[in-house]
């Protein structure tokens, strides 16, 4: 078996080098590959805040592009505040489609950020502009946030937003352009309503309502009202680190703090332990040595999903911790089938290597099928599920690929490499019983 050993010590050596690169970033942080884990708001501790967009005035079609465009914006605002790795996403309801879902949901982490109401500031002060026509046949003296009808022109559309200061009356005024698509918007808008008011709303407010005088296609407008310089600045700066393109609404908040995510990560690595060396005692205790085996095929299996997470990276949370033990379970279930398989070709008569190498073979189809069945499972959930079961799902499918690899290839190159060419008690007592038909005289 020169073959097989040679390649079982290459598969010792690559796991170690691989192993590591797991633990690098604690023994020598300045290595170029000494990347850490990328651990989840409910290990690392931040916040976590869920919105509901509102997009009854935006038509079906336009709902995609208006929930990307949120997200943008909201992302974009998130990191001004140097936040690290925030996650902001739209939160997907089962198959449909986002212009199919009536409640779209904009789901925003940030790890590291315990105070909640201030992660409410940091997103609430982004405001939402837009430009509304007036009513036909308005009347005199009607509130102007009764008498003037939404129109598509959004700060979804908003490119950039200047101060500047009027030459007459010396008052500040901000200068907003538009992009392509919006400046096509607007000339439509002020071609439609020459002679009418055409006002600017900011958070439901309006805060001027001018009228139009002529067509304006270049997309720039302005901003006009009894602004002080430092309102203005400020709204300035509040344009142009987002206005979002529809309305938002907190519906949830919640903060993990960094000590709670700590224990949560200390609990289940502890408990991730000791359920393997339970599951390695079991293998040795009942199958001997090639229960042996299959836990070095398994630390190496751990070793490269480890490294996997890593390269990826995988958000470590603790729903992807559950789903990765899970598939550690999955794994000794490949390596039980194989050695159970093994059992019943010695008992058959056959010799050593001849088990091993049948009782793989039998095994393979079992074990086919029942990773593919996981890793269906795993998609569905990880196409349909939420953030949290997406990570669950992520590990599992990825500790399901892994393992078919750990069963198939290591477990077999080991038992391969050991396997003894001839029948002794020893070989009996370390691979099981080998029944042996003789014929007597009677």
């Amino acid at each position: 078996m020169p073959k097989y050993r040679f390649i079982a010590v290459l598969i010792i050596l690559a796991g170690a080098a691989i192993g590591y690169f797991d633990v690098a970033h604690i023994f020598s942080p300045n290595l170029f590959f000494s990347m850490p884990f990328k651990l989840g708001l409910d290990l690392r501790g931040g916040a976590h805040l869920v919105y509901r967009a509102d997009v009854s005035q935006i038509s079906p079609s336009e709902i995609q592009d208006a929930m990307d465009g949120l997200r943008d914006v909201i992302e974009r605002r998130v990191n001004l505040f140097g936040v690290a790795e925030p996650l902001v996403q739209v939160e997907q309801k089962g198959i449909l489609k986002a212009s199919e879902n009536k409640e779209q949901r904009l789901i925003v982490e940030l790890p590291g950020v315990t105070d909640v109401n201030q992660a409410i500031k940091m997103l609430g002060e982004t405001p939402f502009l837009e430009f509304r026509i007036e009513a036909p046949n308005m009347e005199e003296g009607v509130n102007a946030a009764d008498a003037f009808l939404p129109s598509r022109l959004t700060g979804r559309y908003l490119e950039k937003a200047t101060l500047e200061f009027s030459p007459t009356t010396y008052e500040p005024e901000i200068s907003i352009q538009f992009n392509d698509e919006g400046a096509e918007i607007f000339a439509k808008l002020t071609k439609e309503n020459v002679g009418k008011q055409l006002a600017i709303f900011l958070d439901g407010a309006p805060i001027s309502a001018p009228v139009v005088r002529e067509e304006i296609p270049n997309g720039r407008a302005q901003i006009t009202g009894q602004f002080t310089p430092t309102e203005a600045k400020l709204l300035v700066q509040r344009l142009n680190s987002g206005a979002l393109p529809v309305p938002i609404e907190l519906i949830s908040q919640q903060s993990v703090g960094p000590t709670l995510g700590e224990k949560v990560l200390m609990k289940g690595i502890t408990a991730g332990i000791y359920g393997i060396i339970l599951v390695s005692l079991f293998l040795v205790l009942w199958y001997r040595l090639p229960g042996l085996i299959s836990v070095f095929a398994l630390a190496i299996y751990i070793i490269i999903v480890l490294a996997i997470f890593k390269i990826i990276p995988v958000t470590l949370t603790a729903a992807g911790i559950a789903g990765f033990i899970l598939s550690i379970g999955m794994a000794v279930d490949a390596n039980i089938l194989i050695f159970e398989r093994m059992k019943e070709e010695r008992r058959a008569g056959k010799q050593l290597n001849t088990a091993i190498t049948e009782g793989f073979a039998r095994a393979w189809l079992s074990i086919r099928d029942s990773n593919v069945s996981s890793l269906i499972t795993a998609f569905i959930l990880f196409w349909m599920g939420t953030s949290m079961v997406k990570g669950f799902a992520l590990t599992l499918g990825i500790g399901v690929l892994v393992s078919m690899f750990s069963a198939i290839i290591i477990s077999r190159t080991f038992l391969l490499a050991i396997g003894a060419k001839e029948e002794s008690k020893l070989t009996q007592f370390l691979f099981g019983s080998h029944n042996s038909h003789k014929i007597s005289q009677s």
